[in-house]
């Protein structure tokens, strides 16, 4: 009797995987697709993807080591770690395409405290998240390091009040 539960409960998982997988498949452009790098600030290659728990907070961090941008007067080149951490709601960022996003930053001229903010606008616009915060660790330049930190939480709601909380003990 409990083996042919396990069967029979292998089977849905099985055919939920598949129903994700295609509605996944529908949802994404960029993913399982050749890789063409962005020479320019390009928010349209941002893709979001159905989240599948919506129903629970639980927390989402992007490690970005390798980010560039230029200086917007001097044409210098700044490198980061750029770490974006959010709630999910609805949507959810896809990971490649983010890649391509950022890496869209590589000849745009933007101070680091702009970079940030457009970062983390751009993950709004695209997922509407329950909260977000993105943190620049740039390399020093100058004998000086800059780690701008932006953050959002969704108005008239707890998270709202995390975002300000976080942004006064940061």
């Amino acid at each position: 009797m409990i083996c042919e539960k396990a069967k029979i409960n292998a089977v849905f998982l099985r055919n939920d995987n598949y129903l994700n997988a295609t509605m996944l498949e529908k949802e994404l452009n960029v993913l399982g697709r050749k890789t063409d790098y962005l020479q320019e600030y390009t928010p349209a290659i941002l893709e979001a993807f159905t989240n599948m728990h919506p129903e629970n907070d639980y927390w989402v961090h992007f490690d970005c080591p390798e980010f560039t941008c230029v200086c917007p007067i001097t044409h210098q080149p700044d490198f980061a770690t750029i770490l974006i951490d959010y709630i999910p709601d609805v949507k959810m960022v896809e990971s490649k395409s983010l890649k391509l996003y950022l890496h869209g930053f590589r000849n745009h001229g933007a101070f680091h405290e702009d970079c940030v903010n457009l970062i983390m606008k751009d993950l709004i616009r695209l997922m509407d998240p329950k909260y977000i915060e993105v943190t620049g660790i740039y390399s020093s330049r100058g004998g000086i390091r800059i780690y701008p930190y932006c953050n959002y939480g969704r108005p008239g709601t707890k998270y709202e009040a995390i975002a300000e909380q976080r942004l006064f003990n940061h």
